[in-house]
């Protein structure tokens, strides 16, 4: 399982679309060698025929698709935008923060929903992943492990 490594988040990105979000944190799971590029594009291909369900909190993006499209191991990635993006949820519009989620099928998918739930359940933590400037941040956040 890989949550949230080093080589996985990025910040301050920039990106001008919905699918070009999905696809700037989509890269750093294929970088990572977690899923295929199939799966980048599935995710995008979800979005555009399914529209923003995924965007679940104000500000935060939760982009995935189905573990056959691609999926090597449960994981996820995370970009923050530079400018934020419209993906069309009237509710939870504009996006800042983009967890791209390498969904498998194992109970590690499960496990890895309820860190990413606990994390972004606080708006606390929330706040500071909008202001954070490093990955050491990001790892203090997270709890050092």
């Amino acid at each position: 399982m890989k949550f949230l490594e080093d080589n996985l988040v990025e910040f301050d990105v920039e990106v001008s679309s919905p699918d070009e979000a999905i696809r700037a944190a989509g890269k750093l799971l294929v970088e990572g060698g977690v899923v295929e590029e199939s799966y980048v594009e599935a995710m995008v291909q979800s979005y555009r025929a399914n529209g923003p369900y995924f965007v679940l909190a104000p500000q935060i993006a939760l982009p995935h698709a189905r573990p056959e499209d691609g999926v090597k191991e449960a994981s996820v990635s995370f970009v923050r935008l530079t400018r934020p993006v419209i993906f069309g949820n009237a509710a939870n519009d504009p996006v800042n923060l983009v967890f791209a989620l390498g969904a498998s099928s194992s109970n590690e998918h499960l496990e890895i929903l309820q860190k990413l739930m606990t994390l972004l359940s606080s708006q606390e933590n929330v706040k500071k992943l909008m202001e954070i400037k490093s990955y050491s941040e990001m790892k203090q956040l997270l709890g050092g492990n």
